[in-house]
């Protein structure tokens, strides 16, 4: 698979502070790659570098194959932007914000076709004629990933593209990312939310004071992370009691009448765990694995609170 997007030691300073500390990344074309850290670790530094907005001090960035110091133009042509913030026009309606940039995009004689098709694709042809600033947060913020589209780019940063939004709009935009995908667009994810990575993307990086500091795909990542357990209840004490006998160093909760047993989440083990209960004829009434989540893994990796962004 080729690559969209292709960093190596990418450093910025911004006077005696390193902001990207050699940072390496390497996205697949048509994959979703997510970039997550703290306030202040570099995330927004570094979409600005990759996005020709700002020149890296040192490293080298390619962006579907063009070098962004050397080929900036190009490079622009190859990608879109949507900010955390909609950069739709309020005066205009929905329509006219889309003709808008089908005009700086010199698209020409076919623009009302691909205006239309992208009205009826983010589901905005009813609303087309109003003006934006009667539009909810998720209508806005389709529309902006509406105008993106217009340049027909192959590579999309989406910086924050949910927040502020309710679940049912979240759950939209993430319907509409996969699509994206699966027409081959790749796409550059910032987000605060971590359950919003893990349902999306096929790897993540976590950037902590400007170096990387764990890379992968969201199972593999949780799989660093200790913690996995499998939780059984049993339907009475006297089970309970055999079953912690049979399960030598597990966690009992009498009153629950469940053990707690380490594992690491896998089905081997998960295996191997009942047929040892069935050896002894030892049933449990429930059963359920519990693994390490993303919010873990950051505060593991970063030791701060999910409380991220793309600052």
């Amino acid at each position: 698979m080729s690559s969209a997007i292709e960093v190596s030691q990418l450093r910025k300073a911004f006077g005696e502070r390193t902001v990207l500390d050699g940072i390496d990344l390497e996205v697949p074309t048509g994959t979703i790659f997510s970039l997550l850290g703290p306030n202040g670790a570099g995330k927004t530094t570094t979409v600005n570098v990759l996005t020709t907005l700002i020149k890296a001090d040192a490293g080298s960035v390619r962006i579907a194959g063009h070098d962004a110091a050397t080929e900036a133009k190009a490079v622009r042509a190859a990608i879109g932007v949507t900010g955390q913030f909609a950069a739709v026009d309020d005066l205009l309606t929905g329509q006219e914000n889309l003709q808008l940039m089908a005009d700086l995009h010199r698209v020409g004689p076919g623009a009302g076709r691909l205006i239309g098709d992208l009205l009826e694709r983010f589901d905005l042809a009813e609303s087309a004629g109003k003006l934006t600033s009667t539009y909810s947060g998720g209508m806005r913020r389709k529309l902006d990933l509406a105008m993106t589209l217009v340049g027909d780019p192959r590579i999309i940063f989406l910086d924050e593209p949910t927040t502020g939004l309710d679940p049912r709009s979240r759950r939209t935009m993430w319907g509409i990312v996969r699509d994206l995908v699966a027409g081959g667009v790749t796409v550059f994810l910032t987000t605060q939310y971590l359950d919003e990575a893990d349902q999306l993307a096929d790897r993540i990086a976590v950037l902590d004071q400007g170096r990387l500091v764990a890379q992968g795909t969201p199972a593999e990542l949780k799989r660093q992370i200790p913690g996995s357990h499998v939780r059984l209840r049993f339907a009475d004490l006297s089970t309970l009691d055999a079953a912690a006998r049979v399960l030598a160093g597990a966690t009992r909760d009498d009153e629950a009448l469940t053990l707690q047993v380490a594992g690491d989440g896998g089905t081997k083990s998960l295996r191997s765990l009942l047929d040892r209960l069935a050896e002894y004829s030892l049933d449990a009434e429930e059963l359920s694995v519990h693994t390490p989540d993303l919010d873990d893994v950051f505060l593991a990796l970063t030791g701060h609170d999910t409380e991220v962004s793309a600052k």
